[in-house]
């Protein structure tokens, strides 16, 4: 090599596009965000269509720019039928990586937008079923006071993950989160059992917790996808065979009003239902579990202002709300408890 040429510009890139090196020369073409962006949409929406329209650009260059990246990786990274969509192992690892890079990416924007805390971006939420008006007056509010928000809320009982669903926040009436992932309390609630006057009339009440196995039980569906097939007791779980079984809280409850079995629901949805005798607790002090709602959000070193703003709106929605005042006897005897 001449001694007047550097050793640094050995691996100079030119507006060529070309990597100079005293051995070889060879092209190079870097990935580019856009791909990376695409294909990890692709993935969380399970749909080039719906990726196309989170993006706002045609369907047309989403599949251009899978096609390009898959081009340019020289591996396939999707699985693609006419109706279903899937990561090839290739692609399982690649997404984990691509993830990664556009998680830095959108934290060292945030990180220069985090001076002026402007309030702009997309938003997507994730919360269960609910017919909460103030929980729905708050979020248009929320969308009015920030109109550079593009807020985007899906009411679901679907178990989403975060990192891998691409939503920012979630509503979760749970105490399971996974890693990477900071929750705060809204409040706490109690399950109990219950079951009308008529049914327990017509089939006895059941005095333990083996009973359960000669009665008809309504049950919801665990991780809001299938029905589930047991209930937390305080030794542990009773398995249960659902004759009828629910994602909506709504028709659990309805469910047990007609006299369809016995149901197990959070207390907080029953109003008065107990009180005034339509439902009758079962074996209480055996069949019951506390459960929270939290809201959750991936960590990050710089969390997005209109994100953070919107975690904010909901804790103060829900100091106000019903959960907030939702804790079960044990828990109010045991203040330390709460976190």
């Amino acid at each position: 090599m001449s001694p007047n040429v550097p050793p640094d510009a050995r691996y100079a890139k030119v507006r060529s596009n070309v990597i100079i090196d005293p051995k070889m020369i060879q092209l190079v073409e870097p990935l580019e965000t856009a791909e990376l962006l695409a294909f990890a949409r692709i993935v969380d929406a399970r749909s080039l269509s719906r990726a196309a329209a989170e993006l706002r650009v045609p369907r047309a260059t989403i599949s251009r720019r899978l096609a390009r990246l898959e081009q340019r990786l020289g591996v396939r990274l999707l699985h693609r039928t006419t109706r279903s969509l899937s990561l090839t192992d290739a692609g399982e690892t690649f997404y984990r990586h691509a993830r990664m890079a556009l998680d830095s990416i959108a934290q060292a924007e945030e990180s220069v937008h985090r001076a002026d805390d402007a309030m702009r971006g997309d938003l997507r939420v994730s919360v269960p079923p609910m017919n909460d008006e103030s929980f729905m007056e708050m979020v248009a509010t929320f969308a009015k006071e920030h109109p550079d928000v593009r807020v985007h809320i899906d009411f679901s009982p679907r178990f989403v993950d975060l990192r891998r669903d691409g939503y920012d926040v979630v509503l979760r009436a749970t105490g399971k989160l996974e890693p990477g992932v900071v929750a705060r309390t809204l409040g706490r609630h109690e399950l109990i059992g219950v079951a009308s006057p008529s049914y327990l009339a017509a089939h006895g009440t059941p005095k333990s917790i083996k009973d359960l196995k000669n009665h008809r039980c309504i049950t919801g569906f665990a991780r809001g996808e299938l029905p589930q097939p047991t209930w937390p007791t305080g030794r542990g779980v009773v398995r249960v065979d659902g004759v009828f079984s629910t994602n909506d809280m709504r028709m659990l409850t309805q469910a047990a009003v007609q006299g369809l079995g016995i149901a197990f629901v959070p207390k907080i949805v029953l109003g008065e239902l107990v009180d005034d005798g339509t439902l009758v607790q079962v074996l209480r002090g055996i069949l019951g579990a506390e459960n929270r709602l939290a809201v959750a959000y991936v960590e990050k070193e710089f969390l997005p202002a209109h994100v953070r703003a919107f975690v904010e709106a909901i804790v103060a929605w829900a100091a106000q709300s019903a959960w907030s005042r939702a804790e079960p006897a044990s828990l109010r005897r045991a203040g330390s408890r709460r976190s």
